[in-house]
């Protein structure tokens, strides 16, 4: 009974055995030459596409500022108020002039309803008739002139009030309390978006920089964060100046969630600015020992371990890759865990 049974490990040993090496060689990755985007990380600058001044209509005294810099903005919203001390005296003064004239207005009317009636009774002649109906429009034309003129006053004094000329974030508020300004002056400057990231790029690149490339910008901040390709956003270079101007190419770069970042913030980019053949290997195959990269290869039956040097990470097809710069050649075999 015991023979048997040792005949039976054996076989399953063998079997087993054999799937070993099968999932072996399933396991064995070719190294070949890749071609890759060659990244160059920039640092790219928040700007608004548009940027519109909230000015003052009146000239006068500022006495009041509801905003400061950094402030939420809806179009419409009063933002600060002018006050011209002229205006209440032209107000008085063209109110004074009405209630004169409607004075005037009534003794014209009181004039020509008398005028009717000693026409009615052939008392008065027609000619004075027709002058106390003149009389009485010319009135009324100069209460309607005063109330005009003092509708205009009336709308510059609204006018004192200084409104958002666009929903956005506020940049910048050139006057403080007190200050005498003139029509037209620069009360706030308000950036209504939409964002984008403009780049500034060595002469060098200007070659690679096509519009429509597709870019990676990184998390928010000037460090470098590890990680930075898990946290990276895909953007896309919408516009390319022509002209070179000191030395740099100037690009626009289009990227969402950025909508929150300070205008003029500068956060990484990295662009493509060139492509390069390079050997790669599945991150998985790389073991390190004492701080030292090895792969696996095998040569016929043969495995043994080589030490690599290694270099940047990337995406190829979906999938991650890891660059060796030195270690390995063209159609070496590597093995996978």
């Amino acid at each position: 009974m015991f023979r048997p049974v040792v005949h039976l490990s054996g076989a399953v040993l063998l079997a087993m055995s054999a799937l070993s090496v099968q999932h072996a060689r399933a396991a064995e990755f070719v190294v070949k030459p890749v071609t890759i985007t060659e990244m160059k990380a920039v640092f790219g600058q928040v700007e608004s596409r548009i940027v519109v001044p909230a000015r003052a209509r009146i000239g006068g005294s500022v006495e009041e500022i509801r905003i400061g810099e950094g402030d939420q903005v809806r179009e419409g919203q009063t933002i600060a108020l002018i006050v011209d001390e002229k205006l209440a005296l032209q107000l008085g003064a063209a109110a004074a002039k009405i209630e004169a004239l409607n004075s005037q207005l009534a003794n014209a009317r009181i004039e020509l309803e008398r005028s009717q009636q000693l026409r009615e009774t052939g008392t008065a002649s027609q000619s004075r008739l027709d002058q106390a109906r003149t009389q009485f429009e010319v009135a009324t034309n100069q209460v309607a002139a005063a109330q005009a003129e003092k509708a205009v006053i009336e709308q510059s004094t609204r006018e004192g009030e200084v409104l958002a000329p666009a929903t956005g974030r506020v940049l910048t508020v050139p006057v403080t309390l007190g200050s005498v300004i003139l029509p037209g002056e620069e009360i706030a400057r308000v950036a209504p978006g939409p964002y984008y990231l403009r780049l500034s790029l060595p002469e060098r690149h200007a070659a690679e920089i096509v519009q429509g490339s597709q870019v990676m910008v990184g998390e928010r901040g000037l460090a470098q964060p590890s990680g930075e390709t898990a946290a990276a956003r895909p953007g896309r270079i919408i516009k390319v100046y022509p002209e070179i101007i000191d030395g740099r190419v100037i690009a626009d770069v289009e990227v969402g969630g950025i909508g929150d970042y300070f205008v003029k913030e500068r956060t990484l980019v990295s662009i493509p600015v060139g492509k390069r053949t390079v050997l790669s290997v599945p991150p998985e195959a790389v073991r390190t020992v004492h701080g030292v990269d090895y792969l696996k290869l095998t040569a016929g039956n043969d495995q043994i371990d080589v030490a690599v040097i290694l270099g940047e990470s990337f995406e190829q097809d979906g999938l991650k890759r890891v660059e060796v710069l030195s270690g390995l050649r063209d159609g070496d075999r590597v093995l996978l865990p």
